[in-house]
């Protein structure tokens, strides 16, 4: 019999409940700021934005949240997703490595995202809300707040940046399918919108401001985010709840390295948080590494600061690492880690020296998603290609060092709707675009002083 490939949980097994860092973190994270007052934000601030069940996530601070029945039920169409051990791309490698990747490109939307577009439709629906807004970069957010929307009945309008709705028309295409509204940002169909050229490139901050405006316009819309905030980034958890049992499945006591791109930063700590719950504990000793392009490095060369989280001002004040809320990063392939700044949470793990931070140039990301497509039979979402990249450059230090760690990598969605950013890769029209100095210290300049 062959060596063992796959790792699955039973459905029985799926996750009941979420899990919330907050709980075990050794010190507590900086509340997010009234962007008005600069006092702490309370539930009725939000409440224009989010159902209460959202709000009440957004804020507690109990260990675990259990799980709604109704969320379960659509989980139970692609989760317990896969963790998969890459023996061929080991062998190809000549690494003594040990390397598994869990796989959320089952879902029906193709990405990790439908973990939290599922449970925040969920509890619109039971709220009354007829209507959601959204922002989306490379599309993965907006296909599955789509479907998300189609399963409970509800209207889904999406602003899309504008970069990524000129060159991903599939992606449009499907979210489309879904029933929702696309939307180019910026767009003329908001006031934020008609302050930008038409031919603007967007930004993921642009588009989220959009979307906040219409939302705070109508008591029958609301607005959903698909990353950044505490509630988003406690519905990813299932990934890593999962992961852990997976790898005690595959004869494993823990993982040396887990490894995840991050953008805004939720399919990162969906899957390092409950391994950070394990080290923190003391029953486990992993490295935990979040990786970023080096044309967007948030939390790499970014600032430790307060920021809005959109580009117009209209969010609360966040404490986070930030490049400045008016930044527009350069249109690389993975729009899906072209924000501004990442999530609360992460950046405070980060800043606590919990976990490490790396930033690499998208053509050695699609170089290693190539090289692993070809051994593993899986094309990789273009943000994925970086936890890839870094998990390479780890499995050869170990064939240097003849070391033989346990790498676990985020795989968080598939690429098969980014064939053309591969196309560009195998003509050799890629190129990278590391953030200058210069602009750097431009668009730090405009952030707010708290």
């Amino acid at each position: 019999m062959g060596e063992q490939v796959r790792f699955l949980l039973d459905e029985s097994e799926l996750p009941t409940h979420w899990y919330n860092i907050v709980a075990d973190l050794p010190t507590p994270p900086p509340p997010p700021l009234h962007p008005g007052t600069r006092e702490p934000v309370g539930p009725d601030d939000l409440a224009a934005l989010f159902p209460p069940e959202l709000i009440a996530q957004e804020v507690t601070g109990d260990r675990f949240v259990e799980i709604p029945e109704p969320v379960r039920d659509v989980y139970r169409q692609y989760r317990p997703s896969p963790l998969i051990r890459a023996r061929r791309w080991e062998r190809a490698l000549g690494t003594p490595a040990r390397i598994y990747y869990k796989y959320e490109g089952v879902s029906p939307a193709g990405s990790h995202k439908t973990n939290t577009s599922v449970p925040q439709v969920y509890y619109n629906s039971i709220n009354g809300i007829t209507k959601l807004t959204t922002e989306t970069g490379a599309g993965q957010w907006g296909t599955a707040l789509g479907y998300a929307c189609a399963l409970f009945g509800l209207e889904c309008e999406v602003w899309q940046v504008g970069t990524s709705f000129d060159t991903k028309p599939q992606r449009r295409t499907l979210i489309e399918v879904f029933g929702a509204k696309v939307h180019r940002s910026p767009s003329r169909l908001t006031e934020f919108g008609k302050t930008l050229p038409e031919d603007h490139p967007g930004s993921l901050g642009i588009a989220i401001s959009e979307a906040v405006e219409v939302a705070a316009q109508d008591d029958a819309i609301k607005y959903s985010l698909g990353s950044v905030l505490n509630h988003v980034l406690l519905h990813q958890t299932v990934i890593g709840e999962e992961a852990l049992k997976q790898l005690a499945l595959a004869g494993e006591s823990g993982a040396d390295l887990v490894i995840g791109c991050a953008g805004g930063g939720s399919n990162f700590a969906g899957l390092a948080f409950p391994f950070l719950r394990e080290k923190l504990a003391g029953n486990q000793s992993p490295r935990i590494l979040a990786v970023e392009p080096s044309s967007c490095p948030t939390l790499t060369r970014g600032e430790y600061r307060y920021d809005f989280g959109d580009a117009g001002g209209m969010t609360p004040l966040l404490k986070m690492y930030t490049l400045g809320h008016d930044f527009v990063p350069s249109p690389i392939h993975a729009g899906g880690l072209r924000y501004h700044a990442m999530a609360p949470l992460v950046s405070h793990v980060v800043n606590e020296g919990l976990i490490d931070a790396a930033a690499l140039h998208q053509s050695e990301c699609f170089e290693v998603a190539v090289d692993f497509a070809r051994a593993e039979g899986i094309v990789a979402a273009p943000e994925s290609s970086h936890a890839l990249a870094q998990a390479r450059r780890e499995a050869l230090a170990a064939k240097e060092n003849g070391t033989e760690p346990v790498i676990v990598i985020g795989l968080s969605g598939h690429g098969l709707l980014e064939l053309g950013a591969y196309d560009s890769y195998l003509a050799g029209h890629l190129e990278d675009d590391p953030l200058s100095d210069e602009a750097l210290a431009a668009a730090l300049a405009n952030v707010p002083v708290v």
